[in-house]
């Protein structure tokens, strides 16, 4: 580490398997310029469109001119090129305090090259030479709350959302105007690193699904999605409230059956149905959460298919579920099993329903 008054190293290049990330040179100019002046970039940046290229050449200068990451105030400006290729593909922001022993990333990619996972797989290359090289104790990100694309970047790292600071960054406009607004806080330890990175992912040998009882109830609360999946999963005090006292239904009452997911003897997650009625003979499921730990291993298809079986058990011929669409909804999973829309869309929510 370094002195708390002194620059660190000079940043040395850092080779992925698709990617170089590098100080940027004096011919990054015009790639910095095009990517700021993109409007779906700048959106939720902190910079204005139309950026000039003066601002992009000043930003280059002084970045140049560094030997290293700068303590302080000061930012590294990093430019992530394609390996192949050599053309650029976004950028990497890093700012140190604490004389350089807490870490502070920003990232753009290039409109085109978005989607193909560029962000992530950059941020975790930076992320782990901060973690590994550097010895830092936390590296945080900051983005607006409606920066859904950069909220999973930093949940994909393994960065938990520490809260929300409200009305806390302003941006001035180049119109004269002012935009103020809050800020999504997501960081992670090094504690957090090791965790995210070790966590299993393969498929479990064995899910069943367990009654909650007094034992299972901090296993339960524990449980939790990622933060940009809230507005599609209610969280675990929600649903255990609603559970223990359920709304009535066109003024039927509900019946509710929850159960906890365990896999290879580890609660990953819940799942909450509305257990058929005689009014009401199709069951519905009415919450279905897989702990942000254990997504991605197979588990979903597994407890749909326990799920339907407990509802053949009750006589019901067919299944329900609702969701959101957009990035992150569970829609592929519920397709993949075989709902299909029933056309029927309430709160934003579509209808789905599965023969048994």
């Amino acid at each position: 580490m370094p002195s708390v008054d002194g620059a660190l190293p000079r940043f040395e290049p850092i080779e992925t398997e698709r990617l170089v990330i590098r100080p940027v040179r004096p011919d990054d100019v015009d790639a910095l310029w095009l990517r700021r002046n993109d409007g779906t970039a700048a959106q939720h940046q902190a910079w204005d469109v139309p950026y000039p290229r003066e601002r992009a050449q000043g930003l280059i200068d002084a970045v140049v001119e560094l030997d290293g990451v700068p303590p302080g105030d000061g930012w590294l400006q990093l430019s992530v090129d394609d390996r192949t290729t050599g053309r650029p593909v976004g950028d990497l922001a890093l700012h140190l305090t604490f004389g350089g022993r807490v870490a502070e990333l920003g990232w753009t990619v290039t409109a085109e090259d978005r989607g193909r996972g560029v962000a992530t797989e950059a941020t975790q290359a930076l992320a782990a030479w901060c973690l590994e090289s550097l010895g830092v104790s936390r590296v945080s990100a900051q983005m607006h709350p409606d920066n859904g694309a950069s909220a999973r970047v930093a949940e994909h790292l393994g960065m938990v959302c520490e809260g929300r600071s409200r009305n806390s960054y302003w941006l001035d406009r180049a119109d004269g105007t002012a935009e103020n607004s809050d800020d999504l806080i997501y960081a992670m330890t090094p504690d957090d690193w090791r965790a995210w990175n070790e966590r299993s992912r393969t498929a479990p040998s064995v899910v069943q699904l367990v009654e909650i009882d007094h034992m299972h109830v901090d296993a339960a609360l524990g449980l939790a999605t990622h933060h940009s999946q809230r507005t599609l999963v209610a969280p675990m005090e929600v649903s255990l409230a609603q559970a223990a006292h359920p709304s009535p239904h066109e003024g039927d009452p509900v019946v509710p059956w929850q159960r906890l997911i365990e896999a290879d003897g580890e609660i990953v997650g819940y799942v909450l149905v509305a257990a058929p009625t005689e009014r009401f003979p199709t069951p519905y499921l009415w919450r279905f959460l897989v702990d942000r730990m254990h997504q991605r291993r197979g588990i979903g298809r597994l407890v749909l298919g326990i799920v339907a079986e407990q509802c053949r058990a009750w006589g019901a011929n067919d299944l329900e579920v609702s969701w959101v669409s957009g990035p992150g909804s569970p829609e592929p999973l519920y397709r993949q099993f075989g709902f299909e829309p029933t056309g029927k869309v309430e709160d934003g929510e579509v209808e789905g329903r599965v023969a048994l």
